[in-house]
């Protein structure tokens, strides 16, 4: 695995890791909840666990999309979460500008799939030392997210991960190819799957996207079996009031469970 944190535990079990948390920092008290539930978890099944949560969402739908409870707001929760629970955390960012400061709280940058070609965007994250999550464009082939992680790399930064979370299919779907796992690993970075954004439905009518959480499980069990380095998955403990994708997120109670069933796969292989 790279170097992601010295805080990322269980890392000699064996299991996958995991990238888990609500899309959005909602608040303080909600974001901590999720966290305590999901590190327990992450205890009981030896699972390296990072902590997810955006401090702002800048791709909405609509102008009147919830954002965020402020950037500092947003940012140092995520750090305490971080201090508290001694775990990595990982969090978007969106333009070149917010690199550095997103990097003074949190251990992994995300590049979001829609601006996963910004050059500028991509140097500026690598700058920072910290490891660089590069999530897949919809519109990108598996084998050009290599271009992406060697601007990372050509600045000298080498921790990059990539996450696929599926690709344009028609005008409201997306679908996972899974050949574009092995693909992606043999360009020498570990590999996530998205098991929650695969299961988007964008560009609905009401301008609020859709999902099909019902098939969360099914995405992620053939992600194992496939080989894949990490999960990501967003979960809360009620989607249905979720500020953001609430559509296609994982209810938290479930997730145990799920592991259970994940971890006892990727024995087997």
């Amino acid at each position: 695995m790279i170097n992601i944190s010295s805080k990322l535990k269980y890392t000699d079990s064996g299991n996958f890791f995991l990238m888990a948390g609500p899309c959005v920092i909602e608040g303080e008290e909600m974001a901590f909840q999720i966290a305590e539930h999901i590190v327990a978890l992450s205890d009981k099944y030896k699972i390296p666990y990072i902590f997810k949560g955006s401090y702002r969402k800048a791709n909405r739908s609509k102008i009147d999309s919830f954002m965020g409870i402020g950037d500092e707001k947003a940012l140092n929760v995520l750090r305490k979460i971080g201090d508290t629970f001694d775990i990595p955390v990982v969090t978007d960012i969106h333009a070149p500008e917010e690199a550095p400061l997103a990097a003074e709280y949190v251990d992994i940058l995300q590049i979001p799939a829609f601006l996963c070609r910004q050059t500028d965007l991509l140097v500026a994250a690598a700058k920072t030392g910290k490891a660089v999550n590069i999530k897949k464009g919809q519109f990108l082939s598996p084998a050009a997210m290599s271009f992406a992680a060697q601007k990372v790399r050509n600045c000298g930064n080498n921790n990059v991960l990539l996450t696929e979370r599926g690709t344009s299919f028609g005008y409201q779907d997306l679908i996972v190819d899974y050949r574009g796992i092995p693909i992606m690993k043999k360009i020498g970075c570990p590999v996530i799957l998205d098991a929650t954004h695969s299961l988007q439905q964008p560009n609905q009518e009401s301008g609020v996207t859709g999902g099909d959480p019902s098939m969360i499980e099914t995405i992620a069990k053939a992600g194992i079996a496939v080989g894949v380095d990490g999960l990501f998955i967003e979960t809360h403990f009620n989607p249905s009031v979720a500020k953001s994708d609430g559509a296609n997120m994982l209810p938290l109670d479930r997730l145990d469970g799920l592991l259970n069933r994940l971890v006892r796969i990727r024995e087997v292989l």
